[in-house]
């Protein structure tokens, strides 16, 4: 029996925040899928260990140094990724931080400022540097991974929560800036999900949802014909946890 190319094949993409959870098992996915994939964190050997994984796999990907809350970093990988491959097909916008326990008036000001230049303004500094390949080519796909926390209230939480309703407007207002090129913009807001951002406290891991799970929605995402895309999936799981 023949198989046809992977769906990805000869595609590149870069996956921001893929050391770990949610950022490494998207980073697996999209490699099984047939893109040469940029693994891109601040914490080098974790981004090795995700490299590593896809090697065995027989997947193709590099790891990439970046800070996503500076625009220099930023702008240094999109110009190696220009250098080495030319275009970016995918951008998963993952890397994200959270700090929940404190009501919003005794919060900290750095506490607001790493939660906010992570979780917002990271994603404008990467769609700000790799848009314009995209645009290039009158073709590509974002995902944004926000948070379900981008729809209910969080006490305790105002500051993440600012963040992905702000990451949601965000997505939604690019989506409609970019569509002209032929470039899907999605988001992708995940309910509770086993992973080491948050300590989901008296909460069952294995009822979450897992970081497979979101990496199954974003290929699905990044997969779609091209006469259509989702704007929005609202990831929840089965079972309560």
């Amino acid at each position: 029996m023949t198989t046809g190319p992977l769906p990805l094949q000869g595609q590149v993409g870069v996956v921001t925040g893929a050391g770990r959870g949610i950022g490494a098992a998207i980073a697996r996915k999209l490699a099984a899928l047939g893109a040469h994939v940029y693994v891109c964190g601040r914490t080098r050997s974790h981004l090795e260990e995700t490299v590593a994984a896809i090697h065995a796999a027989q997947g193709k990907a590099e790891a990439m140094v970046c800070d996503v809350t500076a625009v220099d970093s930023v702008e240094r990988s999109a110009n190696a990724v220009e250098l080495g491959h030319g275009r970016c097909d995918v951008l998963i916008n993952n890397a994200g931080i959270a700090s929940f326990g404190s009501p919003l008036h005794l919060l900290a000001p750095e506490q607001w400022d790493r939660q906010i230049n992570t979780n917002l303004r990271g994603v404008y500094y990467c769609i700000r540097a790799f848009a314009p390949l995209m645009i290039r080519a009158r073709t590509g796909h974002m995902v944004n991974i926000s948070s379900i926390a981008s729809k209910n209230a969080l006490p305790n939480g105002a500051a993440y929560a600012a963040s992905k309703w702000g990451l949601n407007g965000l997505s939604y207002s690019v989506a409609e800036e970019l569509r002209e090129f032929g470039i899907r913009v999605s988001v992708v807001c995940p309910g509770s999900t086993n992973t080491e951002l948050s300590p989901h406290l008296g909460k069952d891991p294995q009822k979450m949802l897992q970081p497979e799970d979101v990496a199954h929605a974003v290929a699905m995402l990044v997969t779609q014909s091209p006469g259509s895309f989702a704007s929005e999936v609202v990831l929840r799981p089965t079972l309560k946890p």
